[in-house]
């Protein structure tokens, strides 16, 4: 049985951690770069017929023209196939989920001034998107309200869901009935790298769309990186990940089961403990000790915290806070006596949670903010999935004739200065007479 490894924090022992982790990202598996460009390539030039071929390849599925879109009669079907308990959690998350995104709407906006200059900005959302949604190890209904429910807030035109079917050609219910009560317009049961393709070039059955988000495996990862430009994409995401920051107050039961959680996920997911307090670590090692042996995917688990799984012990909070910045995790929960005081110090993580009773699989499933979150150290520079990733801002510009002519000369020798004359010109012609 794999065991938590428990280092001093140290610069070497960080910078170890985290060339580990990011060796992890999807850009580093160029060995499949060929065999997903070759998918690409083939739907895009075939459409449907390679679309059916390779889903009977990979996912030993046959389908055709009238069967690749899920039915009403399906959609009314898989809700008899879920318990109406589950049913009704789902509507109640996809409720908070709605409710949370509503906040984050950015409104069109215009100024003027007396002089007859009107600028602005105009919000609009982008016509189609694509969400995908995976099949494979598990089901995840969760991911599909994440995905589709900002889509709708924005004001997304269609929305559009592709995810892998099993042998006999059904979506899993679950995908099915979240995607309906999120407000999905269409459902295509095709996975893998060439369902990116069908929707970045579109087919002869599924719509090309603007803009394609949704977890996947590495080929789906390396196809959404392969069609960026084509279409738009949330992020080329990676493997899932938990950091903890802990002092001695946190309850070391709680704190590994946070990690564990995680650590399920996937044999490539990370689960990291920081700490100040050698006993908590000890703890929480013997905790996930005893977890690992009543939990089921005991496999996968052992494989993370073999590969990902680090206990940090260091000598002070600030320590622990500067390594947090530079891991720059998906998910990071902080366990200690002053969480909100240490969270105004975090300038790097995707869902933040602060406390004993927030743990990360809340954000998962039911609070409200999105669960599909920047991976692999991203979250320098990326933000979690929300509304504005299915909008687009234009800039709006409009100068009456005694505006501009305070400042044509100031423009015309910007441009000269560039060696754009012709930019220059277009300006001095408006004054010509003068």
């Amino acid at each position: 049985m794999a065991r938590m490894r428990i280092m001093n924090l140290t610069e070497d022992t960080r910078a170890g951690a985290l060339e580990a982790l990011l060796g992890r990202s999807p850009s580093g598996y160029s060995e499949y770069e060929k065999t997903v460009r070759d998918i690409i390539d083939d739907v895009r030039a075939r459409g449907d017929q390679a679309v059916f071929e390779l889903e009977e390849k990979f996912d030993k599925c046959v389908l055709t023209k009238e069967t690749i879109r899920v039915s009403r009669e399906e959609i009314e079907a898989a809700y008899k196939e879920l318990s109406p308990e589950f049913v009704e959690v789902i509507r109640r998350a996809a409720a908070n989920i709605r409710a949370y995104h509503e906040k984050q709407v950015t409104q069109s906006w215009i100024t003027t001034t007396e002089d007859g200059i009107i600028l602005g900005q105009k919000v609009t959302p982008i016509e189609i998107s694509g969400c995908y949604v995976p099949g494979g190890r598990a089901v995840y209904p969760s991911s599909v309200l994440m995905n589709v429910i900002p889509a709708k807030v924005a004001g997304v035109g269609k929305i559009v869901i592709a995810t892998p079917p099993n042998a006999e050609g059904k979506a899993a219910a679950g995908t099915i009935v979240a995607a309906d009560i999120a407000g999905a317009d269409e459902i295509y049961k095709v996975g893998g790298a060439q369902a990116i393709a069908a929707m970045a070039y579109g087919t002869q059955t599924i719509p090309r769309v603007d803009k394609i988000t949704g977890p996947g495996n590495i080929f789906v990862a390396l196809a959404k990186k392969a069609c960026f430009g084509v279409t738009g994409i949330d992020s080329v995401a990676g493997p899932s990940e938990i950091l903890v920051i802990a002092d001695k107050t946190a309850n070391p039961r709680y704190v590994a089961a946070d990690l564990l959680s995680q650590a399920e996920h996937d044999p490539m997911a990370s689960a990291i403990l920081l700490t100040t307090d050698r006993g908590v670590a000890e703890a929480v090692a013997e905790e996930i000790d005893a977890f690992i042996e009543k939990l089921p995917r005991t496999e996968i688990i052992c494989q993370s915290i073999e590969n990902y799984g680090y206990i940090f012990v260091g000598e002070k909070m600030e320590d622990l806070i500067d390594a947090a910045n530079t891991i720059a995790s998906e998910h990071l929960e902080i366990i200690t006596e002053n969480a909100f005081e240490v969270m105004t110090k975090i300038r790097h993580a995707g869902a933040i949670f602060l406390g004993s009773y927030s743990s990360e699989p809340l954000g998962d499933y039911y609070a409200g903010p999105n669960h599909i979150l920047p991976t692999n150290g991203t979250a320098r520079f990326f933000s979690p999935l929300g509304v504005d990733a299915f909008i687009k801002k234009s800039s709006i510009i409009s100068y009456s004739k005694e505006a501009l002519g305070r400042v044509h000369k100031d423009i015309e020798v910007f441009a000269e200065n560039e060696g754009l004359y012709a930019h220059a010109n277009s300006i001095r012609v408006r004054f010509e007479e003068e």
